[in-house]
């Protein structure tokens, strides 16, 4: 499917704010975390120094996915969905692989997720794009989140990935 990966407009707002709350409701409920920041966006994500990008096709999003700033070269990959009939053709991997792609070029030295271990398949292609589990924080600010991973960015990135995925 040729989708092209798009930054953040403020005219996808809303698509930013349904697609993550059909998801969330699909599998887990709403944290009142989750209704402040995809209902602020701006707040949230961008101004602070973050990136929100959107799968589209023909200019219609199919998915959605957010880097939020941890600090200035840590980010958060956080708030991927995609639409319920778009699911299975591999969007969240192509968005999964676009922020990757983006944090190498943006010298960004990690990116971290928060998830949970309900989700299999998402587990399956975070350690398949070479995330590796580390420890949740205590004071985690998602109530579903029983998982934590982190990939580190390092410079020789390509050579870094081969070694990941010939283990």
């Amino acid at each position: 499917m040729p989708i092209k990966i798009k930054p953040y407009q403020e005219k996808y707002a809303n698509a930013f704010y349904k697609l993550n709350i059909e998801w969330l409701e699909a599998f887990f409920y709403v944290e009142d975390y989750d209704k402040e920041v995809l209902g602020n966006p701006n707040k949230y994500i961008i101004k602070p120094g973050g990136h929100i990008f959107f799968a589209l096709d023909n200019g219609v999003v199919l998915g959605t996915v957010a880097l939020m700033p941890i600090s200035e070269t840590v980010f958060e990959l956080t708030k991927m969905a995609v639409a319920p009939k778009q699911r299975g053709k591999k969007i969240g991997q192509q968005l999964m692989q676009y922020c990757i792609d983006f944090s190498k070029e943006n010298n960004l030295d990690k990116l971290i997720i928060y998830s949970s271990r309900k989700l299999e398949n998402a587990i399956y292609i975070y350690r398949k794009y070479g995330f590796i589990e580390i420890p949740v924080e205590a004071d985690c600010h998602y109530d579903r989140c029983d998982i934590k991973m982190e990939l580190l960015i390092p410079a020789d990135f390509d050579n870094y990935r081969e070694g990941i995925s010939s283990n």
